[in-house]
C-alpha cells in the first residue's frame, strides 16, 4: 500500500467498459477468455442505492457483468436511460472504458480530498455490501475514477 498516493493505496481492482448490450459483449469476451459468460443483472432501483448524480437524487440503473481477471476485474455496464454519469458518458462518447476504480477506506474524506484537488463527486451510490463514487478526475486523468468502499 503507497500511502504516499491521494487515495492511501495505488491497487487498482477493477476497469469499467460502458456498452450498448451488455449481454452480446460478455458473450465475446467469454469467448475471446475462454470462459462461461457471467450472470448478467441489474442494479437495485433509487430505494437502495441512494444514488445521487450531480448532487440530486436520480433513479439510473445498469444491468452489469464482471469478468475476474487475476487482481483485476472487467466490470461491463450497459445503462438505462435515466440521468447518471454512465448514460451521459455513453451518448457523449459511445461504448468504451468510462472508469478504472479502487478500493479505498473512508469514503467521505477520499471523496472531499479529490474535491479539494480538483476532482468533483458525479455520482454515488450504494451496493450490497459497500458503497460506490465517481470522480471527475477526467481533466488530470483521462479517466474517471471510481471509489470503491467495501463494508469489512
Amino acid at each position: 500500500m503507497n500511502n504516499s498516493s491521494l487515495l492511501g493505496t495505488n491497487f487498482c481492482t477493477q476497469i469499467g467498459l460502458l456498452v450498448h448490450d451488455v449481454d452480446k459483449v460478455s458473450q465475446s469476451y467469454a469467448r475471446f477468455l475462454g470462459v462461461e459468460p457471467p450472470v448478467t443483472f441489474w442494479t437495485d432501483g433509487q430505494d437502495k442505492t441512494e444514488a445521487e448524480h450531480n448532487g440530486k437524487p436520480t433513479n439510473a440503473r445498469a444491468k452489469l457483468a464482471f469478468f475476474d481477471l487475476g487482481s483485476l476485474q472487467l466490470e461491463l455496464i450497459q445503462p438505462d436511460h435515466e440521468p447518471s454519469t454512465w448514460r451521459e458518458y455513453l451518448d457523449a462518447h459511445g461504448e468504451g472504458v468510462h472508469h478504472i476504480a479502487f478500493e479505498v477506506q473512508g469514503m467521505k474524506e477520499k471523496i472531499m480530498l479529490m474535491e479539494r484537488n480538483g476532482m468533483p463527486l458525479m455520482q454515488k451510490g450504494e451496493y450490497e455490501g459497500g458503497r460506490y463514487a465517481y470522480m471527475d478526475s477526467y481533466e488530470p486523468l483521462k479517466v474517471i475514477l471510481e471509489l470503491l468502499e467495501n463494508d469489512k
